[in-house]
């Protein structure tokens, strides 16, 4: 049985889609960034570096794995799914895994901060961070017209993208003339298990959500 700690984030979508997509059972435990639980002295114990989504694998003597690119790829180890074996074949779903970890999270993160959040309006932080995201959408655009999906086959990769991607008009970003990422997108969307992923944990409201993203920024 594994531990989920998480909210509804994009990180946090990731590893619910994962465990989804795997079928292994899990129990959630959401956590309020209003409230700060993130912060708390024992979710400190599971992740030291105060952020969500983490695990505790129960059934592998309660060991906890934080940072949600290493969640993945130990989800994906354990049940020898989504990631391949072969040197080159894994190489390249860790290639375009690092891709969103180094650059779609952090950019997107950004321009989601200066567009929505930030008490000032400072438009240059806000075009250097949207145009960034757009540039990285477009070297996923050029990649995915050449695959299905952007490791060849559906992969950890295509996990930890897409629930970035898909907040694009939320980050100010748009996907037009990006034909190839749109049709990888509705083909993520179609997938029963991102669905069921994407609704860990429950939703709150809207001001929930601007409240907790805004206690963020001064953590």
């Amino acid at each position: 049985m594994i531990d989920l700690y998480t909210a509804a984030t994009p990180n946090g979508h990731k590893v619910s889609i994962v465990l989804e997509e795997l079928g292994l059972p899990y129990t959630v435990h959401a956590l309020s960034f209003d409230k700060k639980e993130q912060k708390s002295e024992g979710f400190l114990k599971i992740n030291p570096n105060g952020r969500i989504p983490a695990i505790v694998d129960r059934a592998n003597g309660d060991f906890a794995v934080f940072e949600s690119g290493a969640i993945l790829i130990y989800l994906a180890e354990l049940s020898g799914k989504l990631l391949p074996t072969d040197p080159k074949g894994r190489s390249v779903v860790l290639q375009w895994l690092m891709f969103q970890m180094g650059g779609i999270g952090p950019m997107q993160g950004q321009a989601n901060v200066f567009f929505r959040y930030f008490p000032e309006k400072l438009q240059g932080a806000i075009d250097r961070y949207q145009h960034e995201t757009r540039r990285l959408y477009e070297v996923l655009d050029t990649r995915l017209q050449a695959v299905e999906f952007l490791a060849g086959e559906y992969s950890i990769a295509d996990i930890a993208t897409y629930p970035w991607v898909r907040g694009h008009e939320w980050s100010g970003v748009e996907v037009d003339g990006l034909p190839a990422l749109q049709r990888w997108m509705a083909t993520m969307e179609a997938r029963p298990a991102v669905q069921r992923g994407l609704l860990v944990p429950e939703r709150i409201d809207d001001a929930s959500i601007i409240k907790g993203a805004q206690a963020m920024l001064i953590r």
